[in-house]
């Protein structure tokens, strides 16, 4: 018989984190579900009292999340699974973001994920196994007018897991950074928006009502189940059709850039001794 997975899901409360909380308990595996505020959990707890376990707590708090993280170690015995889920929205041009705005959106995106992966790294590597899934979006990979601020979190994101994945391989511990289009969750209903800036208005209105291709986010919980399924999880998996190709486009387009100008880059390097008195202190 396989053992039941225990699964670290931050974020657990509502849109993704609810759906992946819910997949993983329908499962049969147990789960560890993080969040601000977990009375949302409350249909789930009644309905798995032994398989779910809920701790409110702010991961932007890393005392917080080192506490809660070892509680969830003892309390099951392991950690198999860990999805950095937590997230937060505020749209806006760049121009028009204040310091607190964006500090906000790096806390949980960045900092929060940051914070639950160093927490959970020294468990999982004892265990000599393990699997990292950073939620993040296909921003990391496409972004464009309101969503900078945005997308940087989630290339900062991105930046780390990708650097983290080779070093933690040798442990046994795989990293996967999902990268989602857009599904009806929370995350579009909570969005702020920064200061307006009326010199963008003419932009903004061009872009209202440009279409998206939303889906039930209960797929992307069917997508996270075949992945951690895996053997060989990849590095990245992006969820959606439509962000597929346009991840793809935008790939291609900066290949073709990368060429049409690499006359320039390749007269940019060329090997050449130190000059004297480098690296002296």
């Amino acid at each position: 018989m396989q053992r039941s997975k225990v699964w670290f899901i931050t974020g657990a409360s509502s849109g993704l984190g609810y759906e992946f909380t819910k997949a993983a308990l329908e499962n049969g595996d147990r789960v560890v579900g993080v969040a601000r505020s977990i009375k949302n959990l409350d249909d789930l707890q009644e309905k798995y009292p032994e398989s779910l376990w809920t701790i409110g707590a702010d991961v932007t708090n890393k005392q917080a999340v080192e506490t809660t993280v070892k509680m969830a170690a003892d309390y099951f015995g392991r950690i198999d699974i860990v999805v950095n889920c937590a997230g937060r929205l505020i749209l806006g041009m760049v121009e028009e973001f204040s310091e607190e705005d964006v500090r906000k959106i790096m806390d949980v995106n960045f900092y929060g994920a940051l914070f639950v992966t160093q927490a959970v790294l020294p468990i999982l590597r004892a265990q000599e196994s393990g699997h990292i899934i950073q939620i993040s979006s296909i921003g990391a990979l496409i972004t464009g007018p309101m969503s900078g601020i945005y997308s940087a979190s989630k290339c900062a994101l991105e930046g780390f897991s990708e650097a983290l994945a080779q070093e933690v391989k040798d442990f046994g511990i795989n990293v996967t950074m999902v990268e989602p289009g857009g599904y009806w969750t929370r995350l579009y209903l909570d969005m702020e928006t920064s200061k307006s800036n009326p010199a963008y208005d003419d932009l903004k209105a061009k872009f209202a009502d440009a279409e998206s291709v939303d889906s039930d986010p209960k797929l992307a919980a069917d997508a996270i189940m075949k992945l951690v399924a895996m053997k060989n999880p990849p590095l990245r998996l992006i969820l959606g059709k439509t962000v597929y190709e346009y991840a793809k486009e935008n790939a291609k387009s900066q290949l073709d850039e990368w060429e049409k100008n690499k006359e320039i880059t390749f007269a940019a390097e060329k090997a050449t001794p130190p000059p004297a008195g480098y690296g002296e202190s």
